[in-house]
């Protein structure tokens, strides 16, 4: 049986939440599981790689990602590792680098996926903005698939055995696209697709200072801030923080929207929360036919309150 790949993303030197999914996915289908990673020192991560069979280390002078290095250099390894599937992560990074590598080797590629069945060779993703799912059979000799973060369950224990460790290099000639600067945000961040628990701002924030009542709340929580749409294209939020069809797709167990009307761009990004509460004046606003719980009440009323219940519980 073709051995199973698992590319490994990193934040830095942070071991993505992400990754322990696809790695418990992988060592769910019974076959030799392969993890690659970009990483010039991987002692920190030998608890969360340990249960699997190879770990496949690059390692390079200089190992920011850069698109078509990662996708030759990944290439390379499926073939002369024999793995015939690959799993990832549908994050930011995912969705540039894994078409490029169903390219590079003619294999197939689905993306954002919500199930994955190794037995029948079966995924399913939402289509249609996420009013459908619809089942997808594999087929090919590569196949590459990447999982929608927060979806699949991560069980603690297991195996305690050591991977073996291969190194290898960086493919540093290939292609002629680099990355030759990075603009990282002044704050460390939540990232949204991996958050628990998120609190998002919409228009009815009014400007970009109030997005501060949320993030004390946050704060609290240990939440992730988001914004609508609206809220970015009104510059009162960025653009990494936006939740909808043209933002981030995402998946926690609690989504707090405050001041959104719930239109259906924004729905498509959060629809799969576990719980969804709803804060808005306005009792009509559509996001409330879709809430578990709704407040009408002005936010910058309610959700000084909100904060203060919060604390004493917490």
């Amino acid at each position: 049986m073709a051995n199973l790949g698992v590319y490994i993303e990193l934040r830095g030197d942070e071991f993505k939440k992400a990754n322990r999914e696809a790695l418990a996915l992988a060592k769910k289908s019974n076959r030799d599981v392969y993890a690659i990673i970009f990483a010039n020192d991987i002692s920190q991560y030998e608890n969360e790689l340990k249960g699997i069979s190879k770990v496949i280390q690059i390692k390079n002078d200089n190992l920011s990602y850069q698109p078509e290095a990662y996708a030759a250099t990944i290439g390379k390894i499926i073939k002369e590792h024999n793995l015939n599937d690959i799993l990832g992560v549908a994050s930011a990074q995912g969705k540039d680098l894994f078409p490029r590598i169903a390219a590079l080797i003619g294999g197939g590629i689905i993306n954002d996926c919500i199930d994955v069945d190794f037995n029948s060779n079966t995924v399913k993703k939402p289509v249609y903005a996420g009013k459908l799912i619809s089942t997808f059979k594999l087929s090919g000799e590569f196949r590459i698939i990447t999982i929608r973060p927060n979806v699949f369950p991560v069980k603690e224990g297991g195996s305690d055995t050591q991977p073996e460790i291969t190194t290898t290099g960086l493919e540093t000639g290939a292609g002629k696209l680099k990355i030759i600067d990075v603009i990282k945000s002044e704050t460390k961040k939540i990232d949204l697709t991996e958050a628990d628990i998120i609190i998002s701002g919409g228009r009815g924030m009014k400007a970009k200072e109030n997005f501060k009542i949320l993030q004390e709340v946050a704060d609290i929580l240990n939440a992730g801030v988001g914004a609508s749409r609206a809220a970015v294209d009104s510059d009162y939020a960025t653009p990494d923080m936006q939740v909808g069809q043209t933002g981030k797709v995402v998946n926690p167990k609690l989504y707090i929207a405050c001041g959104i009307s719930g239109a259906i761009q924004h729905f498509v990004g959060m629809k799969t929360s576990k719980v969804i509460v709803a804060i808005n004046k306005d009792s009509e606003a559509p996001i409330f036919k879709k809430a578990n719980y709704g407040i009408v009440a002005d936010l910058f009323k309610a959700i000084p309150v909100l904060k203060e219940e919060l604390k004493k519980v917490l």
